[in-house]
């Protein structure tokens, strides 16, 4: 008979190393039993803090406007530019450039940019030089191969047990992983969701991005249309399509506005922030004009201004034709909801109701 035979001891002695890696997996997991209630994580304020030191501070990607690790939305009116921007900013990552009147504090890196809009052809129209006599495109931009375009595949078939989707949210994530790419820009969601105006709809698709950008570590932006919208209204949170369930998921949020003097002229301004203070708000939006000074059409930075020097300015006889306008159409149809009369008339469900109410009151 052997010593370990004879002693108990010497073989604990031996696989001590053992035994304390497993004891120190069953501490963990019995903190972790402690912590999870349910659908929450428990913890204290300090240890939260804790773990938090161990990331770093999240890095400006698009001035203030965008921070890494951020799942931030663009929006705008149709044909406003929200593409032109995306890509622009997609670019300046790709290639570790700043965008001229925006900060960039982040790397150069991979973006993967879900093209949703535009086909191979429009896309490259906008970054060449059109030869109007041979109608052919020329000196065509140059990206960094950090920039990948993404589009649905035509001839791709959807699983026969699953939904389109499913199979495009599961691309989406086979693209994410097999690439190594940190930064998500899709144009636009609407894609994903065709009914993001609900909030029902909205909810599964916010919870789905989170989920990725948690999962991933990822930083996401994600382009938003906004319906019809009184040009002489400042932009707000409500302007966005779907805004109560949308706004309430993202961490940042940022508009295009159209300037009312000039219809080449841009404004951006900051809704929604957590990353640092309202930088862009009515007072000190950013002013840009669109360009293509040679191959790459873009936002140039012209200065910062005051939002309402860019809205429409109604005049008395413009006020007392909307007016008009609401009440007539009231008339001629008394099921019309304020809403759409609103929608129809291009203004908003309270000037609607205000106006109505007036004439109820004579």
């Amino acid at each position: 008979m052997n010593n370990k035979e004879l002693n108990p001891v010497f073989l604990d002695l031996e696989n001590a190393e053992t035994y304390n890696t497993e004891f120190e997996k069953l501490k963990q997991q019995a903190a972790k039993d402690r912590e999870n209630k349910g659908l929450f994580k428990v913890r204290t304020a300090n240890q939260w803090i804790e773990q938090a030191k161990t990331r770093p501070i999240p890095k400006m990607l698009f001035g203030e406007l965008w921070f890494e690790n951020e799942l931030c939305i663009l929006f705008a009116d149709t044909n406003l530019g929200k593409s032109i921007l995306a890509v622009q900013i997609g670019n300046s990552i790709s290639k570790g450039e700043y965008i001229p009147g925006f900060k960039f504090e982040g790397e150069k890196q991979k973006v993967l940019y879900f093209d949703f809009e535009l086909t191979d052809k429009q896309f490259e129209g906008r970054y060449s030089i059109k030869n109007e006599v041979q109608r052919t495109y020329e000196n065509h931009y140059t990206f960094d191969n950090n920039f990948f375009r993404i589009e649905i595949n035509p001839d791709a078939e959807v699983p026969e047990q699953g939904t389109f989707e499913n199979f495009l949210n599961q691309s989406l994530e086979q693209s994410i992983i097999e690439t190594g790419a940190k930064i998500l820009i899709i144009d636009n969601l609407t894609y994903l969701k065709n009914e993001t105006e609900r909030a029902k709809d909205a909810l599964p698709l916010m919870k789905h991005l989170k989920a990725l950008k948690s999962k991933y570590n990822l930083s996401i932006l994600a382009l938003a249309h906004t319906p019809k919208r009184d040009l002489s209204k400042p932009i707000t949170r409500n302007d966005l399509q779907g805004s109560k369930m949308l706004i309430n998921f993202v961490d940042s949020c940022f508009a295009i506005g159209e300037s009312f003097k000039d219809k080449n002229t841009r404004y951006i301004k900051q809704i929604k922030n957590r990353s640092t203070e309202c930088i862009y708000d009515a007072e000190n939006v950013a002013i840009c004009q669109l360009d293509k000074p040679d191959n790459f059409l873009q936002f140039e930075f012209i200065d910062f201004g005051t939002e309402s020097d860019h809205l429409k300015q109604l005049s008395e006889q413009d006020k007392e034709l909307l007016e008009q306008n609401i009440i007539e159409l009231k008339k001629s149809n008394p099921e019309m909801s304020l809403r759409d009369i609103a929608k129809q008339l291009n203004t908003n469900q309270m000037k609607v109701k205000r106006t109505l109410d007036k004439i109820n009151e004579v």
